[in-house]
């Protein structure tokens, strides 16, 4: 009996197969919320709009750093010439009190600049963080202890005191958006490490990574072929969630004069020149500040739907636009194998057939 189960093993699960029904199941779950549909299309749009900056601001025939003095009114102190902060075919939005530059597209380039500088810094903290956190929860006592010490201390750090400090001291000729997503990402990994740790810990125990060890896997090899894919819906689930913190938190160094600087445009920088416009010139506050709460509000949103969609055990924490009963449908629809679904079409084409 022992030599009949050892001469016909059961077949191996196929791995694509299994990612495949995965990304099947995510993207069901994620259909099944509207809020974030429509989340990510804003997100859609506004990395359209950032991408083809160039071309848009050709459409309309400017750029975000020509002066346009004839367009403001200097006896005013500067305020913009005609209705609407000077909104007309040649400047979609209008222009900017005091120099005439063209708003629209100085939201355009800032929306580049806003949307690089939040995706560079979580890319940064994601790849600090899966480091710091593998390492501490495969390596020695000694090593998990100094990692996860170090970690608390990141995590202690105040993130806007640092960051002030540290964009102050470095000269102006390094690239500020560079460097503002590299303060951000190299002060603010601590949450990730903390995450990936303890996923990583919760996965140790498991059978095939046991399997793997006992078969003679290197540490770094069971790391990168068993544990990586297992951190993969943890780890984009928090990056989603970071990405419009760090959004908010370059617009608040750039509004503090730390940030992004002038001329390049910034939605905080405008945020910053637009605070004593805000009765002469309403457009030029609430024009990047709306683009801001939208930005945010957007990704919020998409990050808590892809946590809902990767792990359904979780409830979403923003109910507005989720249908439950939707969500429950995908779930039962995934879990329902090919036959059943063959089973209720044939059932669902004889009573057709009856009527």
């Amino acid at each position: 009996m022992s030599e009949a189960l050892v001469a016909s093993p059961a077949p191996a699960a196929d791995p694509s197969a299994a990612g495949a029904s995965g990304a099947r199941q995510f993207w069901r779950r994620l259909r099944a919320q509207r809020a974030a549909l429509v989340a990510a299309a804003v997100v859609a749009l506004l990395a359209l709009i950032a991408l083809a900056a160039p071309l848009l601001t050709a459409i309309e025939g400017q750029d975000p750093t020509t002066y346009h003095p004839s367009l403001v009114d200097s006896a005013r102190g500067g305020v913009p010439v005609g209705p609407f902060g000077g909104i007309g075919a040649d400047h979609w939005l209008g222009v900017e009190p005091q120099t005439g530059r063209d708003l629209f597209a100085r939201l355009a380039y800032g929306a580049r600049v806003s949307l690089g500088v939040a995706l560079g810094a979580t890319v940064v903290q994601v790849l600090i963080g899966v480091v710091v956190g593998v390492a501490a929860a495969l390596g020695a006592r000694w090593l998990d202890q100094l990692l996860s010490r170090f970690t608390e201390i990141i995590i202690a750090m105040p993130l806007m005191i640092m960051s002030l400090a540290l964009l102050a001291i470095v000269p102006s000729s390094f690239p500020r958006p560079l460097l503002v997503a590299l303060v951000i990402g190299l002060i603010a990994w601590g949450n990730v490490a903390k995450i990936t740790r303890a996923q990583t810990l919760a996965l140790k125990g498991l059978d095939y990574v046991s399997a793997a060890r006992l078969s003679g896997w290197g540490t770094w090899r069971i790391a990168r072929r068993e544990l990586l894919p297992g951190l993969a819906a943890p780890v984009i689930t928090y990056a989603a969630l970071l990405f419009p913190m760090n959004i908010s938190v370059e617009a608040a160094l750039s509004f503090l004069g730390v940030g992004v600087k002038p001329p390049t445009p910034s939605w905080g920088q405008m945020l910053t020149a637009a605070d004593v416009w805000y009765q002469a010139a309403p457009q030029y506050l609430l024009l990047p500040a709306g683009a801001l709460f939208v930005t945010v509000l957007a990704l919020t949103v998409l990050g808590d739907g892809i946590r809902t969609a990767l792990d359904p055990r979780a409830a979403s924490r923003l109910r507005v636009g989720t249908g439950r009963k939707q969500e429950a449908k995908a779930d039962a629809d995934t879990r329902k194998s090919p036959a059943d679904t063959n089973a209720e079409a044939e059932a669902a084409g004889g009573k057709g057939a009856a009527a």
